[in-house]
């Protein structure tokens, strides 16, 4: 096995790099947080903008509005299948290199898809970025946790992941609303500009550290088997498919209460909550972190069965939104301090699996919610879900070992 590649400055140790956070008085590092958040924000921008553009798209290069909406699926789906082994091909690459080389990589996906003159070539490049993002999610949360003492890894993760909500609540339609009045190709270039200064300020702020030596790796099997880990997966997996089966045909949904006339502001609503969502799970999750679990679960729960028995009802439904957005927004805070706890040094491997796991029941999700409604009708869809959130609670509140309280400085 070859020597893993170094830094040419001396690496920051994650020891070294929580005794600082705690010498300065225990304040997180905002400055880098927030430059990881918007690395992820630009991730999730990049992997769900031709959802908001897709009759401009589908006009210009001449294929159908499903074909286009199959460049989402396409990069979350490469997302789930390259994950793993990619992060397990680069563990020994210094983590500050490959992270900026990876934000490169999503200015050059835009930009190739604000050139691109026909539909592969996008496809290609929507391949490439789902490649991309596999690596940044799997990176991203053990990036943030080494930056500060053990005891306030949970609030750091919830500054780098608060990119995702934001990006769902104001990056789409702030990039649809730019693609309407520009064209779809501007989009996209200011999308690969934003990248790239995104890069620049990744530079100044980001410590460095070094990636796993090659006597510290254990093998996936290895990872896969560490106490707890995979009932964190299995509670993921549960999770996001309930969120995905119902969140999917959302628009269905809506329908009877009316509130689909007016999606948008709906979405906003909760778009808004998610990202409180994110605030709540971040202050409490490093002493609460399976009580979060259970409570995400029962909320959104919640939120299902007044959907169930009040479809009808636009007040209950819009309440119901809020409570869905407020669950689902602080889910990948609390899923993913977890397999980070369990794994140490091996936290980036453990993220790839949440990665696969996550983006594996986003099409899943998809295909079951579309199985039920065709044979069983949109109003098994909230029942669908609540069963599947109930078997994530039972998880996470049974296996004792999979969502222990992350320790005290």
């Amino acid at each position: 096995m070859t020597a893993p590649i170094t830094d040419s400055t001396p690496a920051v140790e994650p020891r070294r790099a929580a005794e600082a956070s705690a010498r300065s008085g225990r304040r997180l590092p905002y400055n880098g947080l927030l430059a990881l958040a918007a690395i992820v924000f630009t991730g999730v921008v990049t992997e769900i903008m031709p959802a908001g553009l897709l009759p401009l798209m589908s006009a210009e290069l001449g294929v159908s509005e499903s074909q286009i909406g199959s460049l989402v699926a396409v990069y979350a789906l490469t997302t789930a299948v390259t994950a793993i082994p990619l992060t397990a091909l680069t563990r020994g690459i210094p983590r500050k290199p490959l992270l900026l080389a990876l934000v490169a990589g999503f200015v050059l996906v835009n930009a190739v898809t604000a050139l691109a003159g026909d539909y592969l070539t996008i496809l290609v490049a929507r391949v490439v970025g789902g490649m991309l993002a596999g690596l940044l999610w799997a990176m991203a949360a053990g990036y943030a946790m080494r930056m500060v003492p053990p005891a306030h890894s949970g609030r750091a993760l919830s500054v780098a992941m608060v990119g995702t909500p934001l990006a769902f609540a104001f990056g789409l339609p702030i990039a649809t609303s730019l693609g309407t009045a520009l064209g779809w190709r501007a989009a996209f270039a200011l999308m690969a500009a934003l990248a790239a200064g995104l890069a620049i300020w990744a530079v100044l702020a980001l410590p460095a550290f070094r990636g796993e030596r090659a006597a510290e790796r254990p093998g996936l099997r290895q990872v896969l088997r560490l106490p707890g880990l995979a009932a964190v997966l299995a509670t993921t997996a549960a999770f996001v498919l309930a969120h995905n089966v119902a969140y999917t045909y959302i628009a269905p949904l809506t329908v009877a209460s009316g509130v689909a006339a007016h999606l948008d502001l709906a979405l906003l609503l909760f778009g808004g909550f998610a990202v409180a969502g994110v605030l709540t799970a971040g202050a409490l999750v490093d002493r609460h972190l399976r009580a979060m679990v259970l409570i995400s679960s029962a909320v959104l729960g919640v939120a299902m069965v007044a959907i169930g028995l009040a479809a009808a009802q636009p007040v209950i439904v819009l309440v119901a939104i809020a409570l869905w957005g407020l669950a689902y927004g602080g889910a990948p805070t609390l899923l993913q301090a977890a397999p980070a706890r369990i794994a140490g040094e091996a936290a980036d491997v453990a993220q790839s699996m949440v990665v696969a796991s996550w983006n594996g029941s986003i099409a899943i999700g998809a295909l079951l919610g579309g199985l039920a409604l065709d044979t069983l009708g949109i109003g098994s869809l909230p029942w669908l879900a609540l069963g599947l959130v109930a078997v994530a609670a039972l998880i996470a509140g049974t296996v004792r070992t999979a969502f222990a309280r992350l320790p005290r400085d």
